[in-house]
């Protein structure tokens, strides 16, 4: 007896299953011998002879008999009877020794007519199935030789979709009845899968040759075309040039399919249609945009340094934000990192770093003017039904430069503004956002477009007019105003020698020393910047030109004689510290659009009921410094407070047709009404900022650096500021610190200790 365990053949009694001679002659040691009886074992899953356990098998086999033997390796074994396996035994060589018992079927199928139908019709769906396929007739010649449902299903068992535990289900099954009607409907239900399977994989395979066949016909169509176009290229229409410039733009599929549509339109209305000329311009604008990415270029550090040093002088910090932008974007091999936003005073030169960026990334250069816009159209074009539509600036400036990644300068963002027309600060959010501007759709194109590769900069004069959340979108970086110094080395190195170019002068027909330069920087112009420096330099190289073309002059030599002439212009007059001392009044700083400045502030009673004038158009919130201030010196000098009841007060900012607000003026306006009720003094080099609060406490202000600027051209000693903003002396230039003493306050009495006005109280 041989025991043989079966994977994934169906075993049922009343069927011929072919086996393998190998493993039967491994297992007895013998080749298979006709007539010998057999065990036939089910196994649950696939195992190799190693992992076989008493557990590898189900409880149920089937006896059978070999019935034949042949030369290729294989015999078949005839199933009769089930059997349970009562004990199963497997030894160290593999061998199988088992103890079984007969398990009777419950013998309730009769032997009909209809028995004998049944098969028969499965027989003819097997036949009819195996049609389509080679081996058909093979099938058909076999099918002659089928006497039970048994045999059909062992013979179709490779290919029936049922499990081990299924159609051991049938094997299990004591009734014949129900044995019967099991394998019967496995047998039909695979059937029928298979002719759906064959049907929909038929339906597939038409579907996939009208698709072959019709992109065959169209490549055909394309390369005969082609061959056309090449032939006689002056007979080629103007959509058809569309066609070609679409197809050879590298556009995403959206737009690709937006394009075609727009063409067969063109193609079906002729030239003669209204909409003619709008659709072509349409199309004609989608395939000049660039679609194609730019390769990512490996940037070398040092000569992007030598580039922005070569090109501005100074403005290391931002220099240093540039330089780790290079960084990320040569590791990450593309562009990342935030939207940079550069503020400063005009002339810093915020616009023309952009440039610079540009030059040292090797990337083209955009300039975008956003001050006055108040349409959102602007900034999101369009759409096509309007009359005149047109795309937004954003876009026009990528179709303008010619390539995806380019450096777009987005100037003075702090000037937009909203109407009825939408709010542009608003749209700039999806531009200016990583997160959604892969997928920037302008409403003229009505497409998606890619701007994830443009490094935009931006520049505005002052963050209070951005909106918070297109505000929070960007890196702010400060431009700080420059020093004398600064602007010395930029007028020799850069504006000078532009200037001069310009008007077609060399070096040899102007002489001009520092000194006369420190003139004009000093008396000339009153700004943080060096816009107006330029001007300077301009007018006066067109001065000395007019000298060299009157005169016959081969040399002009510029002196403090006669650049006022050549100048054509008076100097203007700084802000500077009194000489003479007064109680009352006190040295303010405050900062400008155009840079820091110095301003006084000045007290004075008069006899009255104690009303208090405020003169000089301040704003409200130095209005309500004035009235902190007044209860605060009310409440530190509480023996000279009756002096307010008795009087008016009349507080006055020089300079009145002038605007002035912003929080920082509290420890002035309290300083300088403790000096007037104490008769101190305080001497015209000291200067102070800062906002103050009802307890005392100095509070930190904005505009540092160009405060003390201001305070040092303006000829102050002695400045205070805020505790907290002693950080930003960080960003205050060495000849300013090293020329002021500057005291950092935390106290209101902390400056009155100082100025020696406190002990007035104590006395």
């Amino acid at each position: 007896m041989a025991n043989l365990p079966i994977y994934n053949i169906m075993v049922v009694p009343d069927a011929n299953i072919y086996l393998k001679s190998d493993y039967y002659e491994e297992m007895t040691g013998k080749e298979p011998v006709i007539d010998e009886r057999v065990i036939l074992m089910v196994e649950k899953e696939e195992y190799s002879k190693d992992e076989l356990t008493e557990d590898s098998f189900y409880p149920i086999g089937i006896s059978g008999v070999i019935t034949e033997a042949n030369d290729n390796g294989y015999f078949l074994v005839h199933t009769r009877n089930r059997v349970n396996l009562d004990e199963i035994t497997i030894f160290k060589d593999h061998t199988i020794d088992l103890s079984i018992s007969k398990r009777p079927d419950i013998e309730d199928l009769e032997v009909n007519d209809d028995i004998t139908e049944r098969i028969n019709a499965v027989k003819s769906l097997v036949i009819q199935f195996s049609q389509k396929y080679q081996w058909g007739p093979l099938i058909r010649s076999y099918a002659s030789r089928w006497s039970t449902l048994g045999e059909i299903g062992t013979a179709f068992s490779p290919w029936l979709m049922n499990s081990n535990n299924e159609r051991y289900a049938i094997l299990a099954e004591d009734s014949k009845k129900k044995r019967f009607e099991m394998l019967e409907k496995l047998l039909i239900e695979n059937l029928e899968m298979g002719k759906v399977n064959q049907e929909a994989q038929g339906a597939q395979e038409e579907d996939y040759r009208k698709i072959y066949r019709e992109s065959a016909i169209k490549k055909q169509m394309e390369y005969l075309q082609k061959e056309l176009d090449e032939m006689h290229p002056e007979n080629v229409s103007d959509i058809r040039r569309l066609e070609i410039r679409v197809a050879e733009s590298g556009m995403n599929e959206t737009a690709r399919k937006e394009c075609d549509k727009i063409i067969t339109r063109l193609k079906q209305q002729g030239q003669g249609s209204s909409e003619y000329g709008m659709l072509y311009d349409y199309v004609d604008y989608m395939a000049e945009l660039p679609w194609k990415k730019q390769p990512a270029k490996k940037i070398k550090l040092d000569r992007a340094e030598k580039v922005l040093s070569k090109d501005h002088y100074g403005l290391s910090k931002v220099k240093n934000r540039i330089l780790q932008q290079i960084a990320v974007m040569n590791l990450k091999k593309q562009q990342s990192g935030s939207i940079i936003l550069f503020v400063g005073a005009p002339g810093t030169g915020k616009t023309s770093i952009g440039q610079s960026i540009a030059k040292a990334l090797n990337r083209e250069y955009v300039r975008v003017s956003l001050g006055g816009v108040r349409d959102e159209a602007d900034i999101r074009g369009h759409r096509r039904t309007y009359i005149g539509a047109m795309p937004g600036r954003i876009m026009d400036g990528i179709s303008k430069c010619g390539v995806s990644n380019p450096v777009m300068v987005l100037d003075e963002v702090d000037k937009l503004s909203s109407s009825y027309n939408g709010d542009p600060a608003s749209a700039l959010l999806e531009v200016l956002d990583p997160e959604q501007n892969n997928t920037f759709t302008d409403h003229y194109m009505n497409v998606p477009y890619d701007l994830s590769d443009v490094l935009f900069i931006c520049t505005a004069n002052t963050t209070d007019t951005i909106p918070a959340p297109l505000l929070n979108r960007m890196e702010v970086i400060q431009f700080q105003g420059y020093t004398p110094t600064e602007k010395l080395e930029i007028a020799k190195k850069h504006l000078l020698p532009k200037a001069m170019e310009e008007v077609g002068i060399n070096k040899k027909q102007l002489q001009i020393s520092d000194e006369v330069l420190n003139t004009i920087i000093s008396d000339y112009t009153r700004e943080a910047g060096v816009r107006g420096l330029r001007k300077r330099m301009d007018m006066l190289c067109r001065g000395v030109a007019v000298e060299i073309v009157r005169n016959d002059r081969k040399r002009v030599r510029v002196t403090n004689d006669n650049v006022r002439e050549l100048l054509d212009m008076r100097p203007m007059k700084h802000e500077e510290v009194h000489k003479q001392k007064k109680p009352g009044i006190v040295t303010g700083l405050a900062w400008t659009a155009v840079g820091g400045e110095i301003l006084y502030i000045e007290t004075l009673f008069t006899k009255g009921k104690g009303k208090i004038t405020v003169t000089g158009q301040l704003g409200d919130v130095m209005k309500e410094s004035v009235q902190i201030a007044v209860s605060l010196v009310k409440s530190m000098f509480p023996k000279q407070a009756k002096v307010f009841e008795e009087n008016d007060l009349h507080i006055h900012v020089p300079d009145g047709a002038t605007p002035k607000d912003g929080p920082s003026a509290g420890i002035t306006l309290t300083t300088a009404l403790s000096s007037l009720v104490c008769g101190v003094p305080v001497p015209a080099t000291v200067a102070m900022t800062g906002e103050v609060s009802l307890e005392g406490n100095v509070k930190p202000i904005g505009g540092l650096p160009e405060k003390l600027m201001a305070a040092q051209r303006a000829g102050v000693k002695t400045a205070f500021i805020p505790k907290d903003n002693e950080d930003d002396l960080r960003d205050v230039a060495d000849e300013v610190k090293e020329q002021l003493t500057i005291i950092p306050v935390e106290k209101v009495e902390d400056v009155l200790k100082y100025l020696k006005i406190a002990q007035k109280k104590k006395n």
